[in-house]
C-alpha cells in the first residue's frame, strides 16, 4: 500500500545525505522502525513484535509480526513457576514466542532465538499516521544532525576564545548567537556588573559542550581564569609561541586579578611582555574585562620570593618562612601595609590564593595586621583596618580635590 508523498520524502532523503551527510539508508531503518511502533500502537496487541518494511520507490510498505523461536529450556509455561532462583527462563507468550516444532511446520530449517514472521493485514486508514511518523524521523535525523554537527565543531575548541553577538536575555542567562549555534553564558559565568545590549558584540571562553536529554548546550564563560590567559595570549607574541608561562592566575572577576609568569628565556623579561610598552598590552585585556585591575607577578621557585612578589604593590622588608605550617609571615613598614593588605583584604587575599601559602603580615614591630589563608580568608586587625579606611579616604580626597594653580598660572589668567 502507497501511503506517503514519494516526491516530498525522497527530496527530504535526498537533502539530508548532501547538505547533512546522513545515508539513506539510516533514515529509512529509523522510518522503518518508527511505523513498526505506529502500527503496534494503533492495531497491534501488547507483547506483540511487529516488523515494517518500506520501498521508498513505490511507497508500498508491509507489516509482519515476528515470534522468537524458543523450546522448553528457554521459557516456562504460562503457569509453570520458576525452578530455583537460577531460573532465568522467560514466561511463554504467544504474542512474542513460537515453539520449535510449530516453527518447522512453517520453516522446515528453523533455529531456536530465530524470528519467525507472519504477514499482517494492511490498513488502509494508516496513512495518515505513516505521514506523521515520517516527518518526526525526518525531523529527529535533523536534530541528531545538528547535534553531532555542534559537538564535532565546538568540542574541539573548548578552552579557546570564541566571539559572537547578544541574542537574548533570560532568569540572568545570556544566550550568545555564534553563527552555527546558539551558546549560554549562564548568570555565574558573566563579570559582576557587566550589561549587555541585544545585537552586542561579546568575547568569552568556551569552557565546555554539554550534552543532555534536553540538547546539547555550549557553556562560556568570561569570570574564568583562563579567560585572562587566552587574553594574554591574543596580545602577547611571547606567549603564543610559549617563551613565555603563566604559571598561576587568579581572579576576583571585574575586580582585580594577578598572574604569575615566567620566561623559558633569561633574555626574555616575562612581566615586561605581558604589560606592554607603556602598559598597552595589560590595558588592551583590562579594558575586555570591564577596568579589572590586573597584576603581573615573576613566578619564582623561591617560595620566599614568589610570595614577596605576588603581594606587589607593596614593598616586602623581610619574609620568613615557616614551612612545617605551610606560612609565610611578611614584614612592612607602615606606609606599606594597606597596600599589602588591599581593599577589604583583597591583595593579600589573591596573594595567598595564587602562592598557596598562608600568608602573615607584619610591621616592622613585629605585631600582626592581617592574615590570609591558602583559601583566601583574610583577617585583619582593627588597628590596620582603621589605618586602610583612613588611606582609603586620603587618596579619593585627592583624586576630587581641586589642583592648586601655580602662581605662572595665576599671573597667565
Amino acid at each position: 500500500m502507497a501511503l506517503l508523498d514519494l516526491k516530498s520524502l525522497n527530496s527530504a532523503l535526498e537533502e539530508l545525505q548532501q547538505e547533512r551527510g546522513i545515508s539513506r539508508e539510516s533514515v529509512l531503518e529509523a522510518l522503518e522502525t518508527a511505523l513498526a511502533a505506529a502500527y503496534r500502537r494503533e492495531y497491534g496487541k501488547r507483547g506483540q513484535i511487529i516488523r515494517a518494511t518500506f520501498n521508498p520507490q513505490t511507497g508500498d510498505m508491509e507489516f509482519r509480526q515476528a515470534k522468537i523461536v524458543v523450546d522448553n529450556t528457554l521459557v516456562r509455561g504460562e503457569d509453570e513457576e520458576p525452578v530455583d532462583d537460577d531460573d532465568h527462563r522467560s514466561r511463554f507468550n504467544p504474542e512474542q514466542h513460537i515453539m520449535i516444532e510449530d516453527a518447522r511446520r512453517i520453516k522446515k530449517d528453523a533455529v531456536l532465538d530465530e524470528e519467525v514472521s507472519f504477514p499482517l493485514e494492511p490498513r488502509e486508514e494508516f496513512g495518515r499516521i505513516a505521514a506523521q511518523a515520517a516527518k518526526q524521523v525526518i525531523m529527529q535525523k535533523v536534530r541528531e544532525s545538528e547535534r553531532a554537527s555542534i559537538i564535532a565543531e565546538y568540542g574541539e575548541r573548548e578552552g579557546e576564545i570564541v566571539t559572537g553577538h547578544v541574542q537574548r536575555f533570560e532568569r540572568g542567562n545570556l544566550y550568545v548567537d555564534l553563527g552555527r549555534a546558539t551558546a549560554i553564558l549562564p548568570y555565574d559565568e558573566q563579570i559582576p556588573g557587566e550589561r549587555y545590549r541585544q545585537g552586542e558584540r561579546v568575547r568569552a571562553l568556551l569552557l565546555r559542550v554539554d550534552e543532555s536529554v534536553r540538547g546539547t548546550f555550549i557553556r562560556l564563560t568570561r569570570s574564568h581564569p583562563n579567560f585572562l590567559i587566552k587574553l594574554f595570549e591574543a596580545e602577547v607574541p611571547e606567549m603564543a609561541s610559549g617563551v613565555v608561562v603563566a604559571k598561576g592566575v587568579v581572579r576576583e572577576p571585574g575586580s582585580r586579578a594577578k598572574i604569575a609568569v615566567h620566561s623559558n628565556d633569561e633574555h626574555v623579561d616575562p612581566v615586561g611582555s605581558l604589560v606592554g610598552q607603556r602598559g598597552v598590552r595589560v590595558a588592551v585585556v583590562t579594558s575586555e574585562l570591564g577596568g579589572e585591575k590586573i597584576d603581573v607577578v615573576e613566578w619564582s621557585e623561591d617560595p620566599a620570593e614568589y610570595v614577596k612578589e605576588a603581594l606587589k604593590p607593596a614593598q616586602v622588608i623581610e619574609t620568613e618562612l615557616h614551612e612545617e605550617e605551610n606560612r609565610a609571615v611578611i614584614s612592612v613598614s607602615e606606609d606599606q601595609q594597606s597596600l599589602a593588605i588591599g581593599r577589604g583584604g583583597q591583595n593579600v587575599r589573591l596573594a595567598a590564593r595564587l602562592t598557596g601559602w598562608k600568608i602573615d603580615i607584619r610591621s616592622m614591630g613585629g605585631e600582626q595586621v592581617a592574615e590570609a589563608t591558602e583559601g583566601g580568608d583574610v583577617e585583619i586587625t582593627s588597628d590596620a583596618e582603621q589605618t586602610q579606611i583612613d588611606a582609603e579616604r586620603t587618596r579619593k580626597e585627592s583624586e576630587t580635590a581641586p589642583s592648586e594653580k601655580t602662581a605662572e598660572e595665576k599671573a597667565e589668567e
